[in-house]
């Protein structure tokens, strides 16, 4: 299965910048998009009925035109939920969660802490409530597939300049350490696992000619249960730069369960 993640920031501005040429070039058989800032009455017949997949979203009741993620599949899951169960994070439309029996996959739009103190504290409150879950279900022996923008750049290797934004949110020690706890807890960082000196990178500013000169900033991920990876189920995993139509670029992984 080739499962492909990707902040399109904008559902319908990315249907306006050939979306179904590039989904049609990266053949997912699974696509995961984060911040579509839809609601339902909003989708269109071409974004229900896309090229033959079927359809997942979970919208943000909080406010119009904010967060949301969606999934399209080409296989049927077993289950599908929106959320984890807290109301707090549930409302912005930020969780899908698929089950496909051998596997559980997961959607996720982690929030942004630049805002302010309040934001910070609620984004590392929704990382703490998550993994929570996360490990429930991983302790009853689920394997699990976490993907989206995680809003965080784990290492110095995963932005362009470090030193000057050490003290900006999505690099702040208190944030990277998260993702240190979140391995130590036996979750994979799939591309770092495979490519461990490799730099690349799957966002940058509109601003300054950023992407232009590939100063950006890794915080899209794919992360796996450990088992996944002692199983040799995790082929490839990878960074589409030339792909756009976003600030964001998509990654994904190969995997054969």
């Amino acid at each position: 299965m080739r499962l492909i993640s990707w902040n399109v920031n904008g559902m319908r501005a990315v249907f306006k910048k050939e979306f179904a040429r590039s989904v049609m070039a990266m053949k997912p058989d699974i696509l995961a998009l984060q911040e579509t800032k839809l609601q339902a009455h909003q989708r269109t017949n071409e974004m229900l009925d896309f090229a033959g997949y079927q359809s997942h979203w979970s919208y943000s009741t909080e406010k119009k035109g904010y967060s949301g993620v969606m999934i399209y599949a080409k296989h049927a899951p077993e289950q599908v939920k929106n959320g984890f169960g807290i109301n707090r994070f549930d409302s912005e439309g930020r969780v899908l969660e698929l089950d496909y029996g051998r596997f559980i996959l997961f959607n996720i739009y982690f929030p942004n802490g630049q805002r302010d103190e309040e934001r910070l504290q609620y984004k590392l409150d929704f990382y703490n409530d998550f993994f929570t879950y996360a490990d429930h279900l991983k302790k009853q022996g689920r394997s699990l597939v976490i993907t989206g923008d995680f809003n965080t750049a784990h290492n110095e290797i995963d932005l362009k300049n470090p030193q000057s934004n050490k003290d900006r949110s999505g690099f702040l020690s208190i944030e990277r350490d998260v993702l240190d706890d979140i391995i130590d807890r036996g979750y994979v960082d799939t591309f770092r696992h495979l490519y461990p000196e490799t730099v690349k990178y799957s966002w940058w500013s509109y601003r300054f000619n950023a992407r232009k000169n590939n100063a950006g900033w890794r915080i899209d991920y794919f992360f796996v249960t450990k088992d996944l990876i002692d199983k040799g189920a995790v082929k490839e995993a990878f960074i589409l730069n030339d792909i756009d139509g976003s600030d964001h670029c998509p990654v994904g992984i190969e995997l054969e369960i």
